[in-house]
């Protein structure tokens, strides 16, 4: 038994070693990372620029009548997603009704040096009429930009209800999970069982971003395209295919670079600010909480680590407020830590053996500690749905922080606490902020 506790011990002590490693170096080589480390954090508007932009719409010949004001708000919804879908949450879009057009600001990307914006616009402004097509044998063949739109149309937008992105554990590559309404059901049943071992072409306006082979008739609402898919391509091609459709096309006709408002100066104290709150609660929880405190800070370092990975890994863009919501998580977490072992202390006082305290402990505070997550996460959610830019920012990390410190509060200190016991030197109660006496570990 208490071999199988040490081995617990010295388990969490390297998992949390590998993910403040991961967290700090990454893994793979720099220019194909495997997993990104805090290096490929993107950071925001405030911290970084970005662009400004001015976008027009560009209505085609012979189109008229159209209520520009409610197409250009709807086609800001739809930017807002697409960017949203990036994680790239510090932005501004709003509509100038006055003068029937759309100005933008987007951050830089993390680490970019050849970013085209007009590119970038053209691509966040064009209508994407999505379309699913019959595609020749022969055309298949072609590069996807120049498979032509010239086939019979199976499928259009209105037929599509959702996509996403999910890992093949067969093969490790990741597929494009799609969802279809009930209108394209039958209509895609029967292509497709026309055409199994042929090809689809997936088309936005012209442009083809896909051509799988059928392998099979689908006749279900949800089906996969499965290939050599990395995640950013898996993810790029769902975002796509889910926010194809703007109800106008959009030109830019302005482009500017928008400078750091803060700049690299300004993160480096954040960061600076963030290391000293860190070391100052160690400190605070080691010495006050003694063993407990020094478990409590290597469930802190692993909150820390899993924040870093998250964000650098999914593309949030970080802005200073986002920062801010980070080092208030670590409040949280040790605001858990401190309920538990409070606990903790009250069963020792009362006789208990410290395995038997350390049980009930975490069981008397769960429900505290579930509560003032539970609200703070509400208010990170309501920050998110109505805040912009760096509101929303704040309100992404802040929420991360709490749910991942739960996590690290609840799982991980529980699991250091109950295996330390295996050590004799931890059996002592002294090392737990009460006096020896009573009954023995």
């Amino acid at each position: 038994m208490k071999d199988n506790r040490a081995f617990k011990f010295f388990a969490m002590l390297v998992i949390i070693a590998l993910l403040c490693c991961l967290a700090f170096f990454g893994l793979g080589p720099e220019n194909a990372r495997i997993i990104k480390g805090a290096n490929e954090i993107r950071t925001g508007i405030d911290i970084r620029g970005g662009i400004s932009a001015i976008m027009v719409p560009d209505y085609p010949e012979g189109t008229e009548g159209r209520n520009v004001a409610e197409d250009l708000a709807s086609a800001r919804s739809i930017m807002e997603l697409r960017l949203d879908a990036q994680g790239i949450f510090d932005k501004s879009i709003n509509v100038d009704a006055t003068n029937n057009r759309i100005i933008i600001d987007i951050p830089w990307a993390q680490n970019e040096t050849e970013f085209d914006p007009r590119k970038a616009l053209n691509e966040l402004g064009s209508t994407g009429r999505l379309t699913f097509r019959e595609v020749s044998d022969a055309d298949a063949m072609l590069p996807l930009d120049q498979i032509p739109a010239t086939g019979n149309i199976i499928l259009d937008g209105e037929d599509m209800k959702t996509a996403s992105q999910s890992q093949n554990p067969e093969t490790g590559y990741y597929n494009v999970d799609l969802e279809l309404k009930d209108s394209g059901v039958n209509k895609f049943a029967e292509a497709t069982g026309r055409l199994v071992g042929h090809y689809i072409g997936i088309f936005i306006d012209d442009k083809c971003i896909s051509c799988p082979r059928v392998n099979s008739r689908i006749n279900t609402t949800k089906f996969y395209i499965e290939g050599s898919f990395t995640l950013e391509e898996a993810k790029a091609l769902a975002d796509k295919i889910r926010f194809g459709a703007l109800p106008v096309a959009l030109r830019p006709v302005s482009v500017d670079a928008i400078s750091a408002q803060l700049g690299q100066g300004a993160l480096d104290i954040a960061i600076k600010a963030g290391i000293v709150a860190f070391v100052l609660i160690c400190l605070y929880m080691i010495v006050y909480y003694r063993l407990p405190g020094v478990l409590a800070s290597l469930a802190l370092s692993a909150l820390v680590a899993l924040q870093i990975l998250f964000l650098a890994n999914t593309g949030v863009s970080i802005t200073l407020p986002g920062i801010g919501g980070i080092i208030l998580s670590m409040g949280m977490g040790v605001d858990a830590n401190v309920i538990i072992f409070e606990r903790i202390k009250e069963e020792l006082r009362s006789g208990k053996t410290i395995r038997a305290s350390v049980e009930a402990g975490f069981k008397r505070a769960f429900v505290a500690i579930m509560d003032s997550n539970v609200t703070t996460i509400i208010v990170a959610v309501v920050l998110y749905i109505l805040g912009t830019g760096p509101v929303k920012g704040f309100g992404v990390t802040l929420g991360l922080g709490v749910l991942l410190s739960f996590i690290t509060a609840v799982f991980f200190t529980k699991i250091l606490l109950k295996s330390v016991s295996a050590f004799g030197f931890a059996r002592n109660r002294k090392f737990y902020g009460v006096r020896e006496g009573g009954a023995e570990a």
